[in-house]
């Protein structure tokens, strides 16, 4: 069976895996997969998990809050701002799922920060009306 390169990185850090046989991912439009010899292609994946297999081994599981895709010239290079991998489907599900939590957790204390600081800029530009029209 052909294989195909696959090339992870995020701002931290970047690995290479040889012997890929088959890719699994998500991108808006639905599942799609890629194997060796598969066209030049680039799509953005979804938050969520994609999956590849080494040879005939187990899967490998691929968690990303969303990647840049593309494959050409049998090398699969996937960009992100972070991942994990891991071979247990039930660990890394939890693991994505703990990140999303989280994340939605900085953003939520983002919002109410704003929020706040809306706040008292129209409470100062109403005391400045009130003291300009006094």
């Amino acid at each position: 069976m052909k294989a195909f390169l696959l090339q992870l990185q995020d701002a931290t850090q970047a690995e290479e895996i040889t012997g890929v046989t088959s890719f699994v991912g998500e991108d808006a439009s639905g599942s799609f997969g890629i194997m060796a010899g598969h066209a030049r292609i680039v799509a953005v994946l979804v938050t969520g998990l994609a999956r590849f297999r080494v040879g005939e081994a187990p899967w490998q599981y691929l968690a990303v809050p969303g990647a840049v895709l593309y494959f050409n010239d049998d090398a699969l290079t996937l960009s992100t701002r972070h991942y994990l991998l891991d071979d247990d489907y039930r660990r890394i599900s939890k693991a994505l799922q703990q990140q999303l939590l989280a994340e939605e957790a900085r953003l939520y204390g983002m919002k109410k920060s704003l929020h706040r600081m809306e706040e008292e800029l129209f409470r100062r530009l109403w005391d400045m009306g009130r003291k300009g029209a006094g």
